[in-house]
C-alpha cells in the first residue's frame, strides 16, 4: 500500500490537495501509522525528522476534525517554537481542502495578551509548547474538555528539555477518552515510561534504527581542536555549497564559529538558544530564503529547521550520541535526496569516533584536509527586506509581489520567497538589486499605504 487513496479514508477534496502538494506516495511512517491513526487507535512512532511524520498524524487530526464546532478538538505539543511554527504550516497546507479550520499557535516569546484574544473563538487545533499552554490552561483561556486527539511531537526532545512535568500537567486537563498519537526520533527509557502513562494498548512502529543511516556521504577529518576553523574555512571554500549547516556542541563555539566566518566573507548566520525569540525568527528565515549559505547552530536550536535540498552538513564537534549524529546528518537527505556530511574529529574526540563506529555498525570515511591557500568568499544569491505589516495587517504576498513589480517597476525573476508572519513581512531580493529594492519600497505604496522597510544585515 502506497498511495493515499488506497487508505479508503480521505475524501476526494483531500487526495487531490495532497496531489497537488506533491504527496504522490506515502512514506513508509504514513503507510504504516494511517491506518491506525484513522481508526482512531493510539499509536507510538519512533521516525526520525523528514520522514513524513507531520504529514503522518496531521492527516489523521484532521480527519478527526468537525469544522462547525468552534472548540478545541486536537492538540500538539512541541519543544521549541521552530517546530512548532512549522507543524502549524504543515497542518495549514493540509487543511486547505477543509474550509473554515481555525489552527492557532501558542508559544513563549510572543504576547500573551494577542494569543488571548486569538482564543476569544477557540481553535479546533492548538499547536504548542508545554509552557505557554500551560499558562493558558492555568487562566482559564484554553479549555480542552473536547479533545480528541493529543500528539506529542519530538517527545524525546521534550525529555530532554525536561518537559515531563509539563506534560502531565497538561494531560491533567484533558479527557482520559481521547486518542494520544507519540512521535520520538529515539526510544530512551523515559519515552517508553511517558507511553505507559499516557497511551491506552498503543500500537508500535519503528520505522528508523540507529543503524539505518540515511543516503549520505559521511567523510571524517581529524584535526586538532585549535585547527577546526581553519579546516572548516577550506573545506566550505572548496565546496561552495549552497546551504550547509554546522552543528556545535555549545552555544559558546555556536557564536564563535559564525563570526570567524563571517571575518573571511563566508556568509554566515548563527542560532543557539541566547538569542531573543525575534532574532531566531529573522535568522531561519534568512537561511531559508537564500540570504546566507551557513548556518551555524546547536542542536537544540536546530530542532523543527525545515530546510529543504541541504547540501552539507558539518559536525564540528562530534556528539557523544550516535543517535543525535544520525539526526543531524539526516538533514541532508530529505525524501531520497543525496548530501555531503562532514565531521571534524579531534585527538580528544578518539572515543566518541569509535562509539560511533561500533553503534552505526560503520566505517569511517577517514580524509586528508586539505592544503593551505586562499579562502573563497561564500556570498549568499539574495537578501532579506523587512517589512513592518503582516498577516495582521491583512498584508498578503501578492500585495506585495504586485507592488514591487508593478508600481516600482522591479523584475519578478530578482524577486524571491516571500514569508509572512504576524507583523513583519520578509521578502528575499536578489543581492544585486537588494539596495535599489530597499529604496523603492521605503518610497512607494502597498495596499495604498507607506509602509516601514528594513534591509537586514
Amino acid at each position: 500500500m502506497t498511495a493515499f487513496a488506497d487508505l479508503n479514508a480521505l475524501p476526494a477534496a483531500q487526495l487531490a490537495n495532497l496531489n497537488e502538494l506533491g504527496y504522490l506516495a506515502m512514506t513508509p511512517v504514513q503507510a504504516a501509522a494511517l491506518p491506525a491513526i484513522l481508526a482512531g487507535k493510539d499509536v507510538r512512532v519512533q521516525a526520525k525528522t523528514g520522514s513524513g511524520k507531520t504529514a503522518a498524524f496531521g492527516l489523521g487530526v484532521l480527519q478527526h476534525i468537525d469544522a462547525s464546532q468552534f472548540i478545541t478538538q486536537s492538540l500538539v505539543l512541541c519543544p521549541t517554537r521552530e517546530l512548532a511554527d512549522q507543524v502549524a504550516k504543515e497542518l495549514r497546507r493540509l487543511a486547505r481542502a477543509m474550509p473554515n479550520i481555525k489552527i492557532l499557535t501558542l508559544c513563549g516569546g510572543q504576547p500573551f495578551g494577542v494569543q488571548r484574544d486569538s482564543l476569544q473563538h477557540a481553535p479546533h487545533i492548538i499547536v504548542a509548547t508545554p509552557g505557554r499552554l500551560l499558562d493558558h490552561l492555568e487562566k482559564g483561556t484554553v479549555k480542552l474538555d473536547a479533545l480528541q486527539t493529543l500528539v506529542l511531537d519530538e517527545a524525546d526532545r521534550m525529555l530532554d528539555m525536561g518537559f515531563a512535568e509539563a506534560i502531565d500537567d497538561v494531560i491533567r486537563h484533558a479527557p482520559a477518552s481521547r486518542q494520544t498519537l507519540l512521535f520520538s526520533a529515539t526510544w530512551p527509557a523515559g519515552i517508553a515510561a511517558i507511553s505507559k502513562r499516557v497511551q491506552r494498548d498503543p500500537q508500535s512502529i519503528e520505522i528508523d534504527t540507529v543503524d539505518e543511516l540515511p543516503a549520505v556521504e559521511q567523510q571524517f577529518y581529524e584535526v586538532s581542536r585549535g585547527g577546526k576553523i581553519g579546516l572548516l574555512q577550506a573545506l566550505l571554500s572548496k565546496h561552495q555549497p549552497a546551504s550547509c549547516v554546522v552543528f556545535c556542541n555549545t552555544k559558546k563555539d555556536c557564536q564563535a564559529v559564525c563570526d570567524a566566518l563571517n571575518a573571511r566573507d563566508q556568509s554566515a548566520l548563527a542560532l543557539h538558544g541566547d538569542m531573543e525569540q525575534r532574532d531566531r525568527d529573522q535568522t531561519l528565515v534568512r537561511f531559508a530564503n537564500g540570504s546566507s549559505r551557513v548556518l551555524v547552530a546547536t542542536d537544540v536550536a536546530a530542532r523543527g529547521l525545515d530546510i529543504k535540498s541541504l547540501e552539507m552538513v558539518i559536525n564540528f564537534e562530534l556528539s557523544w550520541d550516535p543517535e543525535v549524529h544520525v539526526h543531524r546528518i539526516g538533514r541532508t537527505a530529505r525524501a531520497g535526496a543525496s548530501g555531503l556530511a562532514i565531521s571534524f574529529c579531534a585527538p580528544e574526540e578518539a572515543q566518541r569516533a569509535a562509539v560511533l563506529a561500533e553503534m552505526l555498525n560503520l566505517s569511517l570515511n577517514w580524509q586528508i584536509a586539505p592544503s593551505g591557500g586562499v579562502v573563497k568568499p561564500l556570498e549568499p544569491e539574495m537578501a532579506t527586506l523587512c517589512i513592518d505589516g503582516g498577516k495582521k495587517a491583512k498584508m498578503r504576498p501578492g500585495d506585495i509581489l504586485g507592488a514591487m513589480t508593478g508600481d516600482m517597476g522591479l523584475d519578478g525573476a530578482d524577486i524571491g520567497k516571500i514569508d509572512m508572519h504576524p507583523i513583519h513581512a520578509y521578502v528575499a531580493v536578489r543581492q544585486g538589486v537588494a539596495r535599489h529594492a530597499w529604496k523603492q519600497l521605503q518610497q512607494g505604496k502597498i495596499k495604498g499605504k507607506s509602509v516601514k522597510v528594513r534591509l537586514l544585515k
